[in-house]
């Protein structure tokens, strides 16, 4: 199985794994992404509890075992000033 890295930044409260907007569409998971994760740029920030996990499974099923690579601040993060995702039929 293919490993693929991907960046997740933790608060005190939540966690988020960053990944280019492109890729979920390549996936197909756009319209399963909630609005609880967050959008900047060509960015999303998925929210950890019910997102990454719609990621981990779309991944799997081509056979890419996600890598995290953790970034924790005792702060709030800046995600949570970021937009709100819109879901993308």
């Amino acid at each position: 199985m293919k490993i693929k890295k991907y960046n997740v930044y933790v608060d005190p409260g939540h966690a988020w794994c960053k990944v280019k907007f492109s890729e979920i569409v390549k996936l197909g998971i756009q319209d399963q992404i909630t609005d609880y994760s967050y959008a900047r740029g060509e960015y999303l920030y998925l929210e950890q509890d019910c997102d990454m996990s719609t990621l981990v499974k779309a991944l799997e099923k081509i056979g890419i075992k996600p890598e995290w690579i953790g970034h924790h601040t005792n702060k709030q993060s800046k995600i949570r000033s970021y937009s709100r995702y819109i879901v993308k039929a």
